[in-house]
Order: structure tokens, then C-alpha cells, then sequence
């Protein structure tokens, strides 16, 4: 039998407000994120039955870090007792890191018909840029070596890779996917589920 795993996106900052690419900078999350995070760490202690038997991760970048902590505050846990995963970092958009869609598209004209002709293989410009491919080959190791029940807070592009990893959803739809900030993805025998 596969664990049970749930996954909760960070919440909301205010560049994802102003819908700015972030990536792997270390952006705080604001107000209505704290608020997400309480939200969903009150549901997580409905649903875990014995909470000590779960291992909880988390993406190291401070986003994903206080909304772990905040869960776990929520389903009375130790703050601090949760475990740090470099590959479940964000994916790196490169030089576009910190601006918005229509600063790209100033920045570097006509690139935003290229990424949506292929947005899965698209690798934006820049040192440490990746595509979602390459994103999906960092998370799968990872994925496929979970061996206990887990807790994960992570970010909206390694959710979609998850979803086209673990099946539910063609590359080419899950580069696209709303990973929405207030509910947690639950993935149970091979199946993922919002609640």
C-alpha cells in the first residue's frame, strides 16, 4: 500500500497579489497567507488520526516554512518539528524572478507566445532557469521514494509536476493547473483529490 500523502501550497504573498513570477526568491507570505495556512492546519487535524506518525516536509524557502509552521501550531504540534527538502524548492524562472507578466513582456518581447506554445519545455532565460520539465525530473525521485505517511508543504509548480507525475493530467495541462492557496491535495492509492 502507497502513503498517504497531503499537500499544501504556501499561501498567498504579495507577489502572487501582484502576479509576479517568484521562483526561488524568498518572499514572505502576507496577511490572507496566514490565514490560508490556519484554514488548512485546522482541516489537516480533522483529517490526521494520529498526527506522530506522519512525516512533515517542507520546500526550504520562507513562504513554505511559516506556513508548515502554522500547521503544525494549528493541529498542536511542535512548531519546529518538520524536515527541510531542497527539491521541493519552486522552480527558477531565471531573469524573470521578481517581475510580472507584463514586465516580461516588455523585458523580452514575444516571449510569452513561445512559453504558451510549449509551456511544459519552456526554459525562460537566465542562470538556474527551468522548465517544468526539468522541475518534474527534480520532484520524481523524491516522490517515488516517500515511505511514510507525509505532510508536505510545497509550492504550485511542484504541484504540477506532481499531477503530471503521478498521472493525473497530460504535461501539457499540468504546466497550466490553478493550484489553489486554501485547500490541501490529498494523494491516496495512486489518486490525488482536493478537499
Amino acid at each position: 500500500m502507497t502513503p498517504l500523502v497531503y499537500f499544501v501550497r504556501h499561501g498567498q504573498t504579495d507577489w502572487n497579489v501582484a502576479e509576479r513570477f517568484q521562483g526561488q526568491r524568498d518572499v514572505d507570505i502576507n496577511d490572507v497567507g496566514r490565514t490560508q495556512a490556519r484554514r488548512n492546519g485546522r482541516r489537516l487535524a480533522e483529517l490526521l488520526d494520529d498526527p506522530g506518525r506522519f512525516d512533515f516536509v517542507a520546500s526550504p524557502l520562507r513562504r513554505t516554512c511559516e506556513t508548515m509552521e502554522i500547521i503544525r501550531q494549528e493541529i498542536g504540534l511542535a512548531v519546529q518539528g518538520y524536515r527541510l527538502e531542497p527539491r521541493l524548492v519552486e522552480v527558477h524562472f531565471g531573469d524573470w524572478q521578481g517581475m510580472t507578466v507584463d514586465e516580461v513582456e516588455a523585458t523580452f518581447p514575444g516571449v510569452g507566445a513561445a512559453r504558451e506554445a510549449d509551456k511544459w519545455e519552456f526554459h525562460p532565460p537566465g542562470v538556474g532557469a527551468e522548465s517544468y520539465r526539468m522541475l518534474s525530473d527534480r520532484v520524481a525521485p523524491w516522490l517515488s521514494a516517500i515511505a511514510r505517511d507525509t505532510v508536505c508543504v510545497t509550492h504550485g509548480g511542484v504541484i504540477r509536476a506532481i499531477f503530471m507525475l503521478t498521472g493525473a493530467v497530460a504535461r501539457a495541462e499540468a504546466a497550466s493547473l490553478d493550484i489553489p492557496q486554501d485547500r490541501i491535495l490529498r494523494y491516496r492509492d495512486g489518486l490525488l483529490d482536493w478537499l
